[in-house]
């Protein structure tokens, strides 16, 4: 019963949806700050497909933000964030609707977002289990969905759009590179559904495969080397940490984009559980970020979340205002505390069953 209510609600967002699209002319589409693949595929995707639909669509990021997925193809029509402000008299007037992709509120997003989609009807596509469901006025969300370019797929599939290779490809790299090329959780079949009927539309593979995963930059490179000799192990290898700090961005002219999968390093070492990444970016310098991934049963968002975070179960992040040595001693008592709780539950189920 509850799934057929949650299929009934589903419909009844995804009508919501298409009706406000429907009477909109003009639409601006946005992810989250500093965008991933996810957000910035969804986006390119949404884009298109909505220009292909005879609105007049517009996707917004920082072009000096995108990393590696900023080869998609319509990455060269997003309007920069610093050009929202003149953004109405360049492609002819206020917009009318305001999508949110990847992200549950203005405060996950460049701040130049705000002052140009506050007060238009906003939909929200989402797929972070933090999400609760408060940010727009019709919510596309499902924490069960491997991206939010897999909902993006859903809401192409509602409308009867028609993807053509660049929106497939924009959707494909969405969706590969939050669910780790179809290898994490979050993986189920209608994800595998929604990546063979991409394939249909001559999505090329190899090719966005080798871009993603098989060459780096040099800046890359230089800031994993000096990732891995930051590299910090601790409580018997469950935990690692690695840490950026924004003079180790500027000695390389590196950004954000180029350390995309360094939290990869402190994941790899054997029997990790919880990976920390801190960082520091060279124009946000008051803030210290932490991203977060685990494994097993350890929940992610609850570390995230005593900082203001947020995310999925097995990969979350959060901005902390203080030094770094500060955050980092935070950080870790909030991992010492969460290690301490699971304990403490396991020796009173342990003393229960004696």
């Amino acid at each position: 019963m509850q799934d057929m209510a949650a299929r009934m609600d589903a419909r009844e967002n995804y009508a919501a949806a298409r009706d406000l699209i429907a009477g909109a002319r003009r639409i601006l589409v946005s992810g989250h700050l500093s965008p991933d693949g996810d957000s910035l595929g969804s986006m390119v995707a949404l884009a298109r497909l909505l220009r292909n639909a005879g609105k007049e669509a517009y996707a917004t990021a920082d072009p000096n933000a995108l990393g590696k997925p900023g080869f998609l193809e319509g990455v060269s029509d997003l309007i920069p964030v610093r050009k929202l402000k003149t953004a109405r008299r360049r492609t002819g007037g206020p917009f009318d609707l305001f999508i949110a992709v990847d992200c549950s509120g203005f405060a996950r997003m460049p701040p130049e977002v705000e002052p140009a989609a506050r007060g238009l009807k906003c939909i929200c596509i989402d797929h972070h289990v933090t999400n609760d469901g408060s940010f727009g006025d019709v919510q596309l969300v499902d924490p069960a969905a491997s991206s939010a370019g897999e909902i993006v797929w859903r809401l192409a599939k509602w409308m009867e759009w028609r993807l053509d290779r660049a929106s497939a490809e924009a959707l494909w790299v969405a969706m590969i590179t939050d669910s780790g090329r179809f290898a994490y959780d979050t993986t189920s079949p209608r994800t595998l559904r929604a990546a063979g009927d991409l394939l249909k539309h001559g999505v090329r593979t190899a090719f966005i495969n080798d871009v993603i995963y098989g060459t780096f930059s040099r800046k890359a490179i230089e800031l994993k080397r000096i990732a891995w000799r930051s590299l910090h192990i601790w409580k018997n290898r469950r935990v690692a940490e690695v840490t950026l700090t924004r003079d180790d961005f500027r000695a390389v002219r590196g950004t954000k984009a180029d350390a995309e999968d360094i939290i990869e390093i402190p994941r790899s070492v054997a029997k990790n559980e919880i990976a920390l990444f801190f960082y520091q970016i060279p124009d946000r310098t008051k803030e210290i970020r932490c991203s977060i991934r685990t494994r097993g049963d350890w929940d992610a968002t609850a570390i995230a979340g005593r900082f203001g975070g947020g995310g999925h179960r097995k990969a979350a992040g959060c901005t902390i205002r203080a030094s770094m040595g500060s955050a980092k001693r935070q950080v870790r008592a909030a991992v010492r505390e969460l290690l301490k709780s699971a304990c403490r539950k396991t020796m009173r189920i342990s003393a229960g069953v004696v």
